[in-house]
C-alpha cells in the first residue's frame, strides 16, 4: 500500500518531466503508462537501494531510450522554452531536466541515466552549451568594480555572447539601454556613486521585457518582495561555473528572450 501511495505522489512530476523531454504530453503520458504497466507485471522492478521516485524516472527512460534513442521532441503548440528544449540532443536534455527541473543531484541522474557522475556533468555542459547556441545575445553588465566587471564580460563573450556596455552607476545603465538593444542584464545593487542597480532594472523594465541576474554581495536587500522580482540571484563571490549556468536558464526560458542580430 505503501508503494502505490508514493507511486500515485510521484506521477505529478513524473508527467512533467516526461512532457519536458518528449515535447508532448501524450507521447510522455504513453511512455508513463508502460512504467506502470512494467510496475504491476514485474515485482521487484524498482530498486531496493533507490527511492521509489528514482526507480520509477530510470525505468521511463530506458524504456524511451529503448523505443526510440534518438528522439527528438516537438510540439508545435508547445511553449518558446519547450520548444526550444526539444532541440536539444535527446541525453543531454533528460540530463539537464533531471538536475534542473526535478532537482535530482549528480548521484541521483547517473543512477536514472545508467551512467557516471562525470560523463553527467559532461552531458549537462553540452545541455548548456546548445542552450547558449540558440539564444547568444547582447548583455548589459551593471557593475562598479572594475575586475568582477572585466571577469563578467570574459564569461558572457566565452559563452559566445556580445557585451555591448558595462554601466557603472544607475544613469549609465538606463543611457546604455537606451542606446541599443539589449537581450540581457546582469546587475549588482549597489553601484559607484551609490545609486542602487535594483532602481536601475526597475527603470529599464519599465522599457523592455529582459531577462535579469542579479549579482550581489547582500542577497538580503532583495529579499523584499517587490519588484523586480530575483527569479535569478548570485551570490558574491560567485563560481564562473554559477554564472554560466544561471544565465543560460535566464536566458533560455525568459518568453521574451531573443538572439543577438
Amino acid at each position: 500500500m505503501r508503494l502505490a501511495s508514493t507511486v500515485a505522489s510521484t506521477l505529478p512530476a513524473l508527467r512533467r518531466y516526461a512532457r519536458a523531454v518528449t515535447g508532448s504530453q501524450k507521447a510522455g503520458d504513453d511512455f508513463v503508462a508502460q512504467v506502470l504497466e512494467h510496475l504491476i507485471a514485474t515485482p521487484g522492478l524498482l530498486p531496493d537501494d533507490q527511492p521509489v521516485r528514482i526507480g520509477l524516472y530510470r525505468e521511463f527512460l530506458r524504456l524511451l531510450n529503448k523505443a526510440n534513442p534518438d528522439q527528438q521532441a516537438g510540439d508545435p503548440e508547445a511553449s518558446p522554452a519547450d520548444r526550444r528544449l526539444g532541440q536539444l540532443s535527446p541525453r543531454p536534455r533528460q540530463a539537464y531536466l533531471l538536475r534542473a527541473l526535478e532537482d535530482f543531484s549528480p548521484e541521483q541522474t547517473a543512477f536514472t541515466l545508467d551512467t557516471s557522475v562525470q560523463n553527467v556533468t559532461a552531458l549537462t555542459e553540452q545541455a548548456n552549451r546548445e542552450m547558449i547556441g540558440q539564444v547568444a545575445t547582447d548583455v548589459l553588465i551593471i557593475e562598479d568594480e572594475p575586475m568582477i566587471a572585466l571577469d563578467l564580460k570574459a564569461i558572457m563573450t566565452g559563452l559566445g555572447h556580445r557585451v555591448i556596455a558595462i554601466a557603472r552607476t544607475h544613469r549609465e545603465a538606463v543611457e546604455a539601454v537606451n542606446a541599443g538593444r539589449v537581450g540581457l542584464v546582469l546587475a549588482d545593487i549597489q553601484l559607484a556613486d551609490g545609486s542602487s542597480g535594483i532602481d536601475a532594472v526597475n527603470d529599464i523594465l519599465e522599457s523592455i521585457g529582459v531577462p535579469v541576474v542579479f549579482i550581489t554581495a547582500f542577497p538580503e536587500r532583495l529579499l523584499t518582495g517587490e519588484r523586480p522580482e530575483p527569479t535569478f540571484l548570485i551570490t558574491k563571490p560567485f563560481q564562473p561555473e554559477t554564472i554560466k549556468a544561471i544565465t543560460s536558464q535566464a536566458l533560455f526560458f525568459n518568453l521574451n528572450a531573443h538572439p543577438r542580430d
